[in-house]
């Protein structure tokens, strides 16, 4: 049985996690703005919608009643804007999937195809649960194509199941991947082999609009950074600074940016790029919820996993090429008819994915927090049961992305909990650098094996005090081993560290099979045995 698991475990590859997600600011200012005509601001309290986190109340703006000019000129033109995805068709509780989202759109946006709506995603589509990562974000790019977006920023995590994928995601999107800061360290070019645009043009309601996208800088380090070696991510303002004029010059009226970047650096970007005549900016990566002006274009980001977006309606007058009223919002995705429709594609690959994954690998009576240090000591305990000539283990907390819910663990709940198909690697390096590696992995990364006894570091399983002088063997994953999350310093204490090609997620499922966990035996009566 595990044998089958195993090989279960290697049709994955290359994915990688991120740092953990910044606290977003819990203060929302939703802004109604009509330039020329007056203006209304009006605040009010959120909180950002992380997985863990309950859905809120539905938040959205009054529109003011201000009359627009009845010229002829004017087109209404509606973005809907999504971002962190992360494969989340099932939503994070019953009801918050992409069926009802949908739905949701249609009801209170008035969303039909082919209208004046335009449906923007800024990244990280696919690696989350195993509806997703299991297909490697196949089944998400058929939800996304069946909702309607009409581009999306490429995000970090576009890359971890490496570029082959990349491409094979591209072509079967049937809207662009775009990012204007990508460039090939080679020439400087943007990877359009790839998939990759930097920018696309697009008819709606009577306007062209230019969307333009942005990939986060931290991309090298936050994917394994041997799927990006080729590249550079050039600074968010020179890359704007090039392509806008361009997509002008190719006829763009309105500029639109989707970008995989979080709010301090939206927020410090639209100071920069104020004279490029860009209408909206779009955020990313950090999961946050917000929506207003800032330097007379719009701002906003939707929070994550589909439990949420961020809307904007903008009046566009195409005799001056100008925005001449704007009004913004966030909504949570509560209370919304699923699309019949979306539903019944949701639910044919959950049957897939159920088919190949429905396995019951153990028992949790309570479940384990998503970085809590049960979670954490039985990865790396895991580890160590797996490979006894091993010292320590290590491996950063951005890795884990779910709680461990309670009830029957099963192959495709553990793969939720764990989605990126690391590799364990064996780094061997002084006691001097362990201590070194200690200090930086401590509070950012799981670690097992090691104590601190009266202020010195010890090995869990013998008491012995770490010598600075002696060799000792780490368990880490491949992508920190790449120098992910900044730990660079791996491969220079051994760069010819040994890649055991062992799937990260195997020892733990060897460990759970092993237990013979049940309702009368479940994770939480064994665990501190580990």
């Amino acid at each position: 049985m595990r044998k089958g698991l195993f090989v279960l475990l290697l049709l994955l590859g290359g994915c990688q996690p991120s740092p953990i997600e910044v606290t977003p600011t819990p203060e929302l200012v939703v802004t109604s703005m009509f330039e020329g005509f007056g203006a209304v601001e009006e605040a009010e309290t959120a909180v950002s919608t992380p997985t863990a986190l309950p859905i809120l109340p539905t938040q959205a703006v009054a529109e003011e009643e201000t009359a627009v000019s009845a010229s002829n000129t004017i087109r209404e033109i509606s973005i809907l804007y999504t971002n962190d995805e992360h494969g989340w068709m099932l939503g994070t509780e019953k009801g918050a999937g992409a069926a009802n989202l949908l739905g949701l759109w249609q009801e209170v946006e008035g969303y039909q195809p082919n209208g004046s709506t335009i449906i923007l995603s800024g990244g990280d589509m696919w690696t989350g649960p195993a509806i997703s990562t299991w297909f490697q974000g196949e089944s998400m790019a058929q939800v996304m194509n069946q909702m309607g977006y009409a581009a999306a920023a490429v995000g970090n995590h576009e890359f971890d199941f490496g570029l082959d994928v990349l491409r094979q995601r591209a072509e079967e999107s049937s809207f662009p991947f775009v990012s204007a800061n990508i460039r090939r360290k080679s020439d400087g070019s943007v990877p359009t082999d790839l998939g990759i645009q930097p920018y696309v043009l697009q008819t709606v309601n009577e306007v062209v609009v230019g969307i333009i996208g942005l990939t986060t800088t931290t991309t090298p380090v936050t994917t394994n950074p041997v799927n990006v070696s080729e590249f550079e991510f050039i600074d968010y303002a020179t890359a704007l600074e090039d392509v806008v004029p361009q997509a002008k010059a190719a006829g763009a009226e309105l500029i639109l940016v989707p970008a995989h970047i979080c709010r301090a650096e939206v927020m410090a970007l639209a100071q920069q790029i104020g004279a490029l005549g860009v209408h909206l900016l779009g955020g990313g990566h950090c999961n946050e919820l917000f929506a207003e002006t800032v330097n007379g274009m719009v701002v906003l980001e939707s929070g994550g996993n589909m439990g949420s977006y961020a809307w904007a309606t903008l009046q566009f007058d195409t005799a001056t090429d100008e925005v001449v009223a704007s009004a913004v919002g966030v909504r949570q995705n509560q209370d919304g008819v699923a699309d019949a429709g979306l539903a019944e594609t949701v639910g044919g690959w959950e049957t897939a994915v159920s088919a190949e994954l429905d396995v019951v690998i153990g028992y949790s009576e309570n479940g384990l927090e998503q970085r809590g240090a049960a979670m954490q000591n039985l990865v790396t305990n895991a580890w160590l049961d797996a490979f006894p000539t091993a010292d320590a283990a290590i491996t950063n907390l951005g890795g884990f992305r779910a709680p461990l819910p309670p009830g029957e663990i099963t192959l495709g709940g553990l793969i939720t909990v764990l989605p990126f198909s690391n590799v364990i690697v064996d780094v061997a390096m002084t006691g001097k650098q362990l201590r070194e590696l200690f200090m930086l992995a401590d509070g950012e990364a799981a670690i097992g094996g090691l104590d601190r006894v009266q202020g010195q570091l010890t090995l869990t399983r013998t008491g012995e005090i770490v010598d600075p002088g002696k060799i000792y063997h780490v368990l880490v994953n491949d992508f920190m081993y790449a120098g992910g999350d900044n730990y660079g310093v791996l491969a220079v204490y051994d760069p010819n560290a040994y890649n055991t090609s062992v799937d990260w997620r195997q020892p733990v499922i060897d460990w759970l099979l092993a237990q013979e966990l049940s309702a009368e035996r479940p994770l939480e009566a064994v665990i501190g045995n580990q």
